[in-house]
């Protein structure tokens, strides 16, 4: 298959399709070879949501709703299963998803709002299911800061999941949730490698500021734990015991794991980054793949889809399962969250 280079800084060099348009636009070659491929910028866009607080039914989620700031993702991780969401907002999974965001801007509010509803029942929430709430343009628009404030301000419980070192920002408001059992905090570890995740997730932090993250929310109290994910067979899975060798020595006291998954458009693009990088490898590592998701690159079945079936599939779990429990890493005691404390500011907190 042909393959091509992404721009500097990009997951993928790939647009695909929006599954959803009507009309396809075509590249053709025009016979000028670059041998850098030009960079591209990233451009965001306000939106003014009309709800906040996504809920699901999965039972193979540890929560029942999520809260995403953001649409898109400038960390570029071209394994990411949230990229063919953006078909849905007329953009393409590929270079659109890391370079065209959406911006939530009235995130803060709205999500202040649905709180105070009478109805509403208090669980935790979580940051971080569809795309980083601590990606790049966090720094400049402060949505995810500003939903941790309504969220303290409530007594609300959170659960984050970023592979983004900027989460340490906001140690202040981190420090005090801990201090009311209202955090538990989980930091995306994919690779200890640098130079595989600069091509695997180019803008996202480097494996050892994702340590310091670990090493420096475990010495503020604020529970920590590790998340290798995912595992893609003959990339990244012989590393999973030296990952979580180095989450725990950072301080993680909890850690999971998901195999890769390749929903609609990540598949095409997944590939094609094979390709590019690993091409006489790649063969190998599609086979694997199937093997583990029923002869397919992917399988959505719930108690499936995070871990496949198969031979390596079973492994991979085996060799999971004793690494976390010879590391300490198989207790969960410090992610319970507290959910009596949860008051909207005026009202009376529950008796106990």
């Amino acid at each position: 298959m042909s393959v091509s280079l992404p721009p500097r800084g990009r997951g993928t060099a790939s647009n695909p399709h929006n599954r959803f348009a009507p009309q396809r636009i075509i590249a053709s070659d025009d016979g000028w070879f670059q041998e850098m491929p030009p960079s591209r910028a990233t451009e965001v866009r306000a939106e003014i949501a009309k709800s906040i607080i996504t809920r699901n039914q999965s039972p193979d989620l540890p929560f029942d709703r999520s809260l995403n700031p953001y649409r898109g993702c400038e960390h570029g991780c071209i394994y990411c299963y949230a990229r063919p969401s953006h078909a849905y907002w007329d953009l393409s999974p590929g270079l659109d998803f890391e370079t065209k965001l959406i911006a939530k801007s009235n995130a803060a509010a709205l999500l202040e709002q649905q709180l105070s509803k009478p109805g509403y029942v208090c669980a935790p929430i979580n940051l971080g299911s569809n795309t980083d709430p601590y990606q790049p343009i966090e720094r400049q628009h402060l949505l995810t800061r500003n939903s941790l404030k309504v969220l303290l301000n409530y007594r609300h419980p959170v659960t984050i999941i970023t592979k983004g070192a900027l989460i340490l920002r906001d140690l202040d408001l981190l420090a005090e949730l801990a201090q009311q059992r209202l955090v538990a905090v989980m930091i995306s570890l994919t690779t200890l490698d640098d130079e595989l995740k600069r091509i695997l997730e180019p803008r996202a932090a480097a494996p050892a500021a994702r340590l310091r993250a670990i090493r420096v929310l475990r010495d503020n109290r604020i529970p920590v734990g590790v998340l290798c994910s995912p595992m893609i067979p003959m990339i990244n899975d012989m590393e999973l015991e030296h990952l979580l060798e180095a989450a725990k020595e950072a301080g993680a006291q909890s850690a999971n794991y998901m195999l890769l998954r390749l929903p609609r458009e990540v598949a095409p693009l997944f590939e094609e980054w094979l390709h590019a990088h690993y091409p006489q490898r790649a063969t190998h590592v599609l086979s694997l793949i199937r093997q583990s998701r029923g002869g397919e690159l992917y399988d959505s079945r719930f108690g499936l889809r995070f871990r496949g079936d198969g031979a390596f599939a079973e492994l991979l779990a085996q060799r999971f399962a004793l690494a976390s429990k010879r590391l300490g890493l198989n207790r969960r005691e410090a992610f319970n969250l507290d959910c009596t404390r949860f008051c909207p500011p005026g009202g009376q907190l529950a008796l106990l």
